[in-house]
């Protein structure tokens, strides 16, 4: 099944239109352009209504009801998230390329591969094209595009000033709203030649045999895997302890997460870099979602609901982990807002979603999809409860756990909180970084951050929820290195 979406023209103004709205004109149900339908407004005002009424007759029942969903909630995540961990265990599930075999198709037989680069207050442009020309691609092959706000005068003036090679094209794009980095994407895809096209963010360092392997793996798996998502490592990863735990946290999605995703059935929000699609099966989806702040896990769901299969390739990127709390929260809180607007809007259409991606798949989005934000934003308030039953034991906190609720939650809060260490442990086993042992057992404290960045993404979709917050790159390097050409 494809989208028809007229992302083709190369007329300056019409390309801009398309690269903001095409999506959204041809297929608004899968379109975040429009967070809340009207339907789900009235169907939440009515659930409000329902529940505010019930507390006002009888307000110990309410709030146990309100309690219980969360905690059942909370249960079937986190038996979800140990089910994928365990699943995904093994390489059944991930796509394994070796450098011979990646190195031995003729260079021939590559097809045209299209790189885009979007790139935003980007100084330091020429350290980014240095790691692009060490992919092992022939030239002649090689379609790389550096997709600059046309108003970015700094990164312009930076990246004129630097020698491109002739397979790197500058690409301005106009300024419009939304101004986000998948409008860019669509933007640069237009006149794109390639048969193939992967996004590499600014300060990514990809394996230099990556493109190779994913044409070999595309090959292998056949024309209904429209992608193959390789994984992400970081090269900074001992810099403090917050890339320390950014470092597991990414170990344990890309190694077993998304590989469990797979096994169960389940659709993969692909991360935001280093995926590698089929070009003519992007175009005929829709491309990116100009106004999802999580283009490439919206597009995961969405190539799901239109039959495609997503791979995971046994290829490393590495990124700068973020190492400035703050500038972590921003981070997050654009994923998990993201997250929220994918959910809701595959949840427009209840049963279309159910009958597109079966209960499996349907139940990856709920809990894994939605789960992850809300659950994580719900974290601090459970916390408060915990810590004040074990100091005060106050009577109505023990009315509005019955019995039932109160060992359910119980049972969440010990075994479910072990089992999230033991995943993390069990990782930098299997990365051979001992090193991060000690971030693995202060996993808790980084929970703590997520439901700071989980409470901001939930204001952020109500207030601006196409707001793309920058994500301020560099910061590994000292004030010498930033300083440098």
């Amino acid at each position: 099944m494809a989208l028809v979406t007229g992302i083709v023209s190369s007329d300056a103004d019409e390309r801009l239109r398309a690269s903001v709205s095409a999506l959204a004109d041809a297929a608004p149900e899968f379109s975040a352009q429009r967070v809340v339908t009207a339907p789900q407004a009235v169907s939440g005002l009515i659930l409000i209504a329902a529940w505010v009424a019930l507390a006002l007759a009888t307000p110990l029942v309410a709030a146990q009801m309100l309690v219980g969903v969360v905690t059942v909630g909370y249960v079937a995540a986190v038996v979800y998230r140990v089910l994928l961990f365990c699943r995904g265990v093994g390489d059944r599930h991930r796509t394994r390329v070796s450098d011979a075999e990646a190195k031995s198709v003729p260079d021939a037989e590559l097809p045209p591969y299209t790189v885009l680069v979007p790139v935003h207050r980007e100084p330091l442009i020429g350290e980014l094209l240095a790691h692009l020309e060490q992919l092992d691609y022939p030239r002649d092959r090689l379609d790389v595009r550096v997709l600059l706000e046309a108003d970015d005068t700094e990164t312009i003036a930076a990246a004129r000033a630097t020698t491109c090679p002739p397979h790197v094209i500058l690409v301005l794009v106009p300024p419009a709203e939304p101004r986000t980095k998948p409008k860019a994407c669509n933007y640069g895809l237009v006149d794109a030649r390639g048969e193939l096209v992967t996004i590499y963010d600014a300060e990514d360092i990809p394996d230099p045999l990556q493109l190779r392997r994913a044409v070999v793996a595309l090959r292998r798996l056949g024309p209904e895997y429209a992608c193959v998502q390789a994984q992400l490592g970081y090269f900074n990863s001992t810099q403090n302890v917050l890339t320390r735990w950014f470092t597991v946290e990414y170990g344990t999605w890309f190694a077993y997460l998304l590989p469990g995703l797979i096994a169960v059935g389940a659709p993969v929000p692909l991360g935001g870099t280093s995926n590698h699609f089929r070009t003519d099966v992007l175009r005929s989806v829709g491309a990116w979602d100009a106004h999802n702040v999580t283009e490439d896990a919206d597009l995961g769901i969405r190539l799901a609901r239109l039959g495609y299969a997503v791979g995971v390739l046994e290829s490393v990127t590495l990124e700068e982990a973020n190492s400035d709390p703050i500038n972590w929260v921003k981070q997050r809180s654009r994923w998990y807002k993201g997250y929220l607007q994918t959910f809701l809007v595959h949840a427009r259409r209840p049963w279309a979603t159910l009958r597109d991606l079966g209960w499996r798949g349907t139940a990856g989005l709920v809990l894994f999809v939605a789960g992850t934000p809300c659950l994580t934003a719900l974290n601090g308030f459970f916390w408060a409860l915990t810590l004040m039953w074990f100091t005060r034991h106050p009577a109505w906190l023990q009315a509005l756990f019955d019995s039932w609720l109160y060992y359910a939650g119980l049972l969440c809060f010990v075994l479910g909180n072990l089992a999230v260490l033991y995943m993390n442990v069990y990782t930098t086993r299997q990365l051979g970084r001992p090193d991060l042992l000690v971030a693995a057992l202060l996993s808790p404290l980084y929970w703590a951050l997520m439901t700071l960045a989980a409470t901001k993404a939930a204001i952020q979709l109500v207030a601006s929820p196409s707001y793309w917050e920058k994500t301020t790159h560099g910061l590994h390097l000292s004030p010498t290195d930033k300083a440098e050409p």
